[in-house]
């Protein structure tokens, strides 16, 4: 349990481009509009028009304000204005948000529907009359007229969250008195899926790109140069930017492991490998442009993927790694994932959270993980002791119901969906698992508050209503428990498969070797971890990419284009590499 070093918090993509394509702060972001607008409008036009399109969340009054200031445009149309209402923006999204305190239905909506037709054309027309520069800038700003210069300013997920706790509203809201959980649903399954189409549509036709994630000022890179680093990333191993978060059943593993800074709190999650959250820091010859890693996924999909999986999924990142530490914590909350008509029925989602637990490392003795229903338990009975615990009558009694299973360091616990787990305390999990992440059923959260001093939600109904009540301990340990096997060992290198279950997509393979070892692909995009050992370096077969550091507990991507690899121990000590694919 003692604390390794090396991992990156904060992992660069070098790219090799010029620094100049970059401009770093909001007085040369400006001087660069100018200077192109000025060449518009050298070659005849009467006017050039500048359409800065935002992601919900960029701060557009900064952005505004500092037009207004360094380039004081003859006319400035802010596009939020030619919205619909907040209120009846909040209205037209009501259904699709629903009641329920977490979950809503992933939208079908474009950003085309919340604005007026009528005041869309009358900005267009007065844009047409007008001379000079003229600027658009908001969140729908690319649908109000076609652009001379097009910019794309773009603001990450987490950062998003960030600034939702600190009060930001969400897009158009009306809504007083708004959770952080009530700003990220709206979010996640509304403002997000329309902006992500528009940016899908402009990524490839952008001029510049602007980076608004920092607090206090702006970037922005020429879009060829971003579109290349981009092209760049999918053709060799790349980290993403990992984010930690506390949470009530926190450990410290990752505290001391990863030299985390002190937050008077212990930290619960690592996202460290989820490119709809997580993003990526371009370095362009030491300017530095941090971007969604989800741009890249949009941007390059074959590549990054493979065409197989592309085209079972499209544009979506189907494999995802998280951290769960509990170490000197206390237990998740006892919850199951939705099957998959389920999912499909309920929130128009194409495939559930399939997942299991890499069991990262584990305190001798106490470590467990709650699993599937015991063979001498009765599900009527465990469901009315839910429903009683969900009203606080009397505490679920939860060994009764559900199997207790010790594990130990290297253990992998498989868990599709339907069954019912939970990580117990003392355990550090590298939890690999498909995307759709939020979509958890806590059916016992063993009686506590969170952060905030008040109950997180359970949704005992929706949990029951997917439990397969055929899973008890002889099919959980015949199926999910101990499922590790041997393909090969020569004595140098050992190659084991240790799932994920027939019934999930997604296959592991752990390689461990002293020397180095091939890893042949299979039309995969491939994430992986180095689950022991301080330090590995992963090598192109075929000179496709320089060789790539990964420390200890770090997760990267490999895209597809990057071929076949080989996983090598710089000093000839045994490191073992978990590897994740899509079958």
């Amino acid at each position: 349990m003692s604390s390794k070093v090396g991992y990156r918090q904060f992992p660069r993509i070098y790219t090799g481009i010029c620094a100049d394509k970059v401009a770093v702060g909001a007085e040369r972001v400006m001087k660069r509009l100018s200077e192109k607008a000025g060449k518009v409008l050298a070659s005849g036009k009467k006017n050039c028009v500048v359409v800065i399109e935002c992601y919900p969340g960029t701060d557009i009054s900064f952005l505004t304000d500092t037009v207004r200031e360094k380039i004081a445009p003859s006319l400035l149309i802010e596009s939020d204005e030619l919205a619909f209402e907040p209120e009846k923006t909040d209205d037209i999204i009501k259904k699709d948000l629903t009641d329920d305190p977490v979950f809503g239905i992933m939208t079908v909506r474009s950003l085309e529907d919340f604005f007026y037709s009528d005041k869309l054309s009358a900005a267009a027309a007065e844009i047409n009359e007008h001379r000079g520069f003229v600027f658009v800038i908001g969140v729908g700003a690319s649908l109000v007229c076609s652009a001379d210069i097009l910019v794309y300013a773009d603001i990450t997920r987490w950062e998003i969250q960030l600034r939702y706790r600190n009060g930001m509203k969400n897009w158009r809201c009306a809504l007083g008195d708004q959770t952080k959980q009530d700003k990220y649903k709206r979010g996640y399954f509304a403002e997000w899926r329309w902006a992500d189409k528009v940016k899908d549509r402009l990524l490839p036709v952008i001029d510049f790109y602007m980076d608004m994630t920092g607090r206090e000022d702006i970037s922005m890179v020429d879009a060829d140069a971003y579109r290349e680093a981009l092209k760049m990333a999918s053709g060799r191993p790349f980290r993403l930017v990992p984010y930690f978060d506390p949470g009530v059943w926190g450990g410290d593993w990752m505290k001391r492991h990863f030299d985390l800074p002190e937050n008077n709190s212990n930290y619960a999650w690592s996202f460290d490998g989820v490119p709809e959250e997580n993003s990526l820091l371009l370095d362009f010859s030491g300017s530095v442009i941090e971007t969604p890693a989800l741009n890249l996924v949009l941007e390059q999909p074959e590549r990054l993927l493979g065409g197989r999986v592309r085209a079972r999924f499209g544009k979506e990142f189907p494999i995802r790694f998280d951290m769960l530490d509990t170490v000197n914590g206390q237990n998740l909350s006892l919850q199951v994932h939705p099957l998959t008509e389920y999912i499909a029925e309920k929130f128009n989602m194409r495939y559930t959270q399939d997942e299991s637990y890499y069991i990262l490392d584990a305190e001798p003795g106490k470590s467990c993980v709650y699993l599937g229903m015991r063979t001498d338990a009765s599900f009527d009975e465990m469901a009315d002791d839910l429903l009683t615990a969900k009203k606080g009558d009397a505490p679920f009694p939860a060994e009764k119901y559900i199997n207790r299973i010790p594990v130990k360091k290297h253990d992998h616990i498989l868990i599709p969906a339907g069954t019912i787990h939970c990580s117990g305390a003392g355990t550090m999990v590298l939890e690999i698992s498909a995307t759709p992440y939020i979509f958890t059923f806590k059916l016992w959260d063993w009686g506590r508050l969170d952060l905030d001093g008040k109950p997180r939600p359970v949704h005992v109904e929706r949990g029951l209503a997917n439990i397969r009540k055929e899973r008890r301990t002889e099919w959980i340990e015949k199926n999910l428990v101990g499922r590790t096997k041997t393909i090969s060992d020569d004595g140098v290198t050992k190659v084991e498969r240790t799932g994920l279950h027939e019934l999930e997509f997604i296959e592991t393979i752990r390689v461990t070797t002293s020397e180095e070892a091939l890893v042949q692909r299979s039309d995969s995009v491939c994430v992986i971890n180095l689950v022991e050992g301080e330090r590995a370096v992963i090598r192109s077969r075929d000179g496709v990419f320089d060789p790539f550091e990964l420390f200890y507990a770090e997760t990267c991507i490999i895209p597809q284009a990057a071929g076949d690899y080989l996983i090598c121990s710089p000093d000839n000590t045994p490191v073992s590499v978990i590897n994740a694919y899509v079958r």
